[in-house]
């Protein structure tokens, strides 16, 4: 598998290098190439030349037969698209056989939201859990007002430096993927949360290691999303009938919330960083679903 491995780690330093592309896309997109050269070699094929369209449908037939999600089976073979065409332009391949490759469609999950009250009622619970001064119960509740007021993801709440938040134009500058900076504004919770971090909690935590970042551990060092995953799941335990849902979550809940007040589709795609309109769009679906049931269980005729 050596000269399958090889191309992929050239591709991988094209993905770093020229295309700019996250950390994270790189590890999706080598972690797919190498599931695919590890297929290639069951079936005797040992280099990139030798693909054919029928060998990239006998992988995804394996996938499907061996129960993976449809959503994995179309990643990969986007992954496989991706690369093939980099490599025909490139010359490391004669052709390109990933041309007519078909995947499943991925199925549009409605994401799970936090209806107004629920997360009205988090934000409580976060605000009260502060009163006892504790500097990451301050960081807690401004990490979640954050997220809810802005929208962000949890790898731009993570990433913040203290310079990337204007606190008297209630602005926060963020880094998306690609590299891409946006402005997004936040409402003055968040900012009384924000000041309340900033003014007495994080110089309890502050170390050498801290360096600009906004929000801190207990050590000191930056939080990783890891620490914002498991904070919202603890506080949103506290609300009852409420859906389990991540940082993630408040996003989806966000961009839901500011549709359902009258946004406009465009002004939330800005917010929410999207490349798409059609991203965007999901949150319309949350919408309506959302009102069907209300109809259904309030209309004696429904």
């Amino acid at each position: 598998m050596s000269d399958l491995a090889d191309l992929i780690e050239a591709f991988e330093r094209h993905l770093r290098s020229e295309r700019n592309r996250s950390a994270h896309t790189q590890r999706a997109y080598v972690g797919d190439l190498r599931h695919l050269a590890t297929h290639l070699t069951g079936v005797g094929i040992g280099a990139w030349r030798e693909v054919r369209l029928a060998d990239l449908r006998s992988w995804l037939a394996a996938m499907s037969e061996s129960g993976a999600a449809r959503s994995t089976i179309a990643r990969r073979s986007a992954a496989a698209r991706t690369f093939f065409r980099w490599a025909l332009r490139t010359g490391h391949v004669d052709t390109d056989p990933s041309l007519r490759l078909l995947a499943p469609r991925r199925s549009k999950h409605l994401p799970g939201v936090l209806r107004q009250r629920e997360a009205t009622a988090l934000l409580d619970v976060a605000t009260v859990a502060s009163d006892d001064a504790d500097p990451v119960h301050l960081r807690n509740r401004a990490m979640l007002e954050l997220l809810y007021a802005s929208g962000i993801r949890v790898s731009e709440l993570v990433g913040l430096d203290v310079d990337d938040l204007d606190r008297d134009q209630r602005t926060v500058r963020v880094t998306g993927k690609g590299d891409k900076q946006r402005t997004v504004p936040f409402g003055v919770p968040a900012a009384e949360a924000i000041e309340a971090w900033l003014v007495r909690g994080r110089p309890q935590l502050v170390t050498g290691e801290s360096q600009a970042a906004v929000f801190l551990g207990r050590r000191g060092r930056r939080v990783d999303p890891r620490q914002v995953r498991e904070v919202v799941h603890q506080l949103l335990a506290h609300v009852p009938d409420a859906p389990d849902l991540g940082p993630h979550g408040l996003r989806h809940s966000a961009a839901t919330h500011l549709l359902e007040g009258g946004a406009d589709l465009r002004m939330v795609q800005e917010l929410l960083g999207h490349a798409s309109l059609s991203t965007t769009q999901i949150y319309t679906h949350v919408s309506t679903e959302r009102l069907r049931r209300s109809f259904q269980q309030a209309h004696p005729r429904a």
